[in-house]
């Protein structure tokens, strides 16, 4: 298996925040999208988090994207809705740019090859709530596509899921996203649920 990277997405309190902070996660992200139940209501204070952060956002404004970009220091880009080619090549004028895509069982990955100057795609569950919905797509899909931009898998992904995710054998699986699997509530996630799972599955991938 060739995943490096763990994300958890959808933090929106400041002690939650601090908390994932502080477990072996690679990348931590938050939601900028109003209509999110998991959107970041409040400012958090992001200056002292080790880990690069992801902003999720939803057709946003390039310019509100931008000024949210500036003020949170973040890292990476998240584009999780209808996106333009080049409204991504703006984005990514600042920093590096996940493109998502919202696959279920009539996906056609031809859809990515516009986008192949992304940094990351993003393959999660299709759902009318632009993600988060707790469902997984057919992973067997992952296997039509073969491109050449490393992806990140979301949907549904759970406590149970690490030997599942240890037998994709994808060589462009660059990492898997985490999210309600591992809430108490929405935007709020559950520490030893967390930490358990990535002391579980790094443990498997460096075996």
């Amino acid at each position: 298996m060739k995943m490096k990277k763990i994300k958890i997405c959808g933090i929106k309190s400041q002690d939650n925040l601090n908390a994932m902070a502080a477990l072996e996660l690679d990348w931590i992200g938050l939601n900028f999208y109003e209509k999110s139940k998991r959107f970041v209501e409040n400012s958090l204070i992001t200056n002292h988090i080790s880990q690069p952060l992801v902003g999720v956002f939803v057709n946003e404004d390039i310019e509100s994207l931008i000024a949210t970009f500036k003020k949170y220091n973040l890292s990476y880009l998240q584009l999780h809705g209808g996106e333009s080619v080049e409204y991504c090549q703006k984005a990514q004028k600042y920093c590096p740019v996940v493109k998502v895509f919202s696959v279920d069982a009539e996906f056609n990955f031809v859809e990515t090859e516009e986008f192949d100057f992304c940094d990351y795609f993003l393959f999660d569950t299709k759902c009318k709530d632009f993600g988060g919905s707790g469902h997984k797509f057919d992973w067997g899909k992952l296997n039509e596509y073969t491109g050449d931009v490393p992806f990140i898998l979301a949907g549904g992904i759970g406590p149970d899921d690490i030997e599942v995710i240890q037998a994709i054998q994808h060589d462009k699986l660059y990492g898997i996203d985490i999210n309600s699997k591992f809430e108490i509530e929405a935007g709020i996630k559950d520490m030893d649920k967390v930490d358990n799972f990535i002391k579980e599955l790094k443990k498997m991938i460096h075996e």
